[in-house]
């Protein structure tokens, strides 16, 4: 899965003078939202969905050529430039002291290792089938809410763990059909997805008290940082590798991570967060599609068995238990 940016009390603010409406002194009604304004929003969800689907495409097609550590690094260090031109076309807001161990877990986790273990699994797994394993990342998200987060550990979040990870497993068995090395691809994804979930986690305090931009901007440098070893790998794949393939790690940097982290923090300040994050789950269909398209390749069978699971079990895990009904008290007697 492609990472999301959102906003705090930044992207609140933003949220809230969006949704700030005079009343008809007619009819004391709100007026409905702008035409164009909800095609603004829409397009933008668009662009964002398919730009994430396309970057496990372009992962793949480039996992042929490209080790996993030249690509993050080549792919990180081009998207701290273009989300730098962001940051510093505007006043900025820097991090305090407490929040460099958050900033630090997160550009590491998510930025860095992310990538890396996202890469390495695509040189083994399709695309399809690795934006699906990636999915599971919501499920982890809550497991780990309620160990560090103290959150509530509720019914529908334990069945939605178990149906999440039984479709794991049936994408492991459908991959390991092909060889022991695709099995590795699937964990190698896991790990992605579990790098994706700590990184939320670390990124969610973050958010309630700087800039989306700022956090997103200096994640992605830590991650660069964290990617240094596999610079010598970047060289050699500048020095002997054709253009097209350093445009594709050029479009990397700046579309499906520069651009559509943009794209998804203008919409989250303008939708509910919820429910927007549901449209995530066309992700791994959208990149099956375009991996159909262009690469000629079909997950396996049994990996929409799986995905499907996957899917259910994050969105059982969204579902909350209903009141218990308190008993009504007896009249009393006469």
């Amino acid at each position: 899965m492609e990472t999301s940016v959102g906003g705090g009390d930044y992207g609140r603010r933003v949220s809230d003078r969006s949704r700030t409406t005079t009343t008809d002194s007619t009819t004391g009604l709100a007026p409905s939202p702008g035409r164009r304004a909800h095609v603004l929003v829409l397009a933008a969800v668009a662009v964002t969905l398919l730009l994430w689907a396309s970057a496990f495409v372009a992962i793949r097609h480039l996992g042929r050529d490209v080790p996993p550590g030249a690509l993050s690094l080549g792919r990180l260090l081009v998207a701290s430039v273009a989300l730098g031109v962001l940051v510093f076309r505007r006043p900025r807001t820097w991090p305090a002291k407490r929040d460099w161990p958050l900033l630090l877990l997160c550009g590491v986790g998510w930025f860095g290792v992310y990538n890396l273990a996202l890469n390495a699994a695509e040189r083994r797994i399709d695309a399809g089938t690795s934006a699906l394993v990636v999915q599971v990342g919501p499920i982890i998200v809550a497991l780990l809410a309620t160990v560090f987060l103290g959150e509530k550990m509720t019914r529908w979040l334990l069945i939605g763990m178990a149906v999440g990870f039984a479709g794991v497993v049936v994408i492991a068995r459908g991959s390991s059909s092909g060889g022991s090395g695709d099995l590795v691809g699937v964990w190698l994804a896991i790990l992605a997805a579990v790098t994706y979930a700590v990184g939320v986690l670390a990124q969610k305090p973050l958010l309630g008290r700087l800039p989306g931009p700022e956090v997103t901007w200096l994640a992605c440098v830590i991650g660069a940082v964290v990617c240094l070893p596999w610079s010598g790998e970047l060289v050699t794949v500048v020095r002997e590798s054709d253009p097209s393939t350093l445009w594709w790690i050029a479009y990397l940097g700046v579309f499906p991570t520069a651009i559509a982290f943009s794209t998804w923090a203008y919409v989250l300040a303008r939708s509910n967060a919820g429910t927007l994050t549901l449209t995530t789950f066309l992700v791994p269909f959208i990149a099956t599609l375009i991996a159909w398209a262009l690469l000629s390749e079909v997950p396996p069978a049994l990996t929409y068995v799986g995905g499907a699971l996957c899917i259910a079990g994050v969105l059982l895990t969204r579902r909350k238990s209903r009141p218990r009904r308190q008993p009504e008290p007896e009249p009393p007697a006469d």
